[in-house]
């Protein structure tokens, strides 16, 4: 919240200037309304900004859980989360994505997969691995990129189109 203030790059139209903050008031509106709706059924993480400024709220259905969700503050919560890392405890050691889903392209999938990694240190879960299936081969090129952004350890067949990644902690 506090990056929209302290950026070097803002403008200083006061018409640009008022449309922001009431943007920012908004947003800060709407996100206290859905943490209190979150709070009551899942266990919140923390309240983060995506890349475009935007606040967003992220949580798990509860303490156990490995599955990371998260909502936008633009928008009332309703019980559903806008994007998700579907993630289970594997073993011991690992953490297994199953699937992640929402919208491409607006941070939350950095956002959840930041927290979901920070999830495994906490818990001392050195590793966290998962599978590109078939069904993802339509945008490959793109989780490859994001999870080599997120040092992912990334094995590709294209031939069988199928891939393993794997995270493993420095802590």
């Amino acid at each position: 919240m506090f990056k929209l203030l302290e950026d070097n790059q803002r403008t200083n139209d006061p018409e640009e200037l008022k449309e922001e903050l009431e943007d920012l008031e908004f947003q800060v509106f709407r996100m206290q309304d859905n943490l209190k709706e979150i709070a009551k059924k899942s266990k919140v993480l923390g309240v983060d900004q995506t890349k475009e400024d935007k606040m967003v709220i992220v949580y798990t259905p509860d303490e156990s859980s490995c599955k990371i969700m998260l909502c936008d503050c633009e928008t009332a919560y309703k019980g559903q989360w806008d994007f998700s890392i579907q993630a289970t405890l594997a073993d011991e050691e690992t953490i297994h994505i199953g699937d992640i889903k929402g919208p491409a392209n607006k941070g939350y999938g950095s956002i959840c997969m930041d927290y979901l990694k920070d999830l495994a240190i906490e818990q001392n879960i050195p590793k966290i691995t998962g599978d590109i299936a078939k069904r993802d081969w339509d945008h490959v090129e793109r989780l490859v990129h994001f999870y080599q952004k997120h040092n992912f350890y990334v094995e590709i067949d294209y031939d069988r189109q199928y891939g393993e990644i794997k995270w493993v902690s420095n802590s």
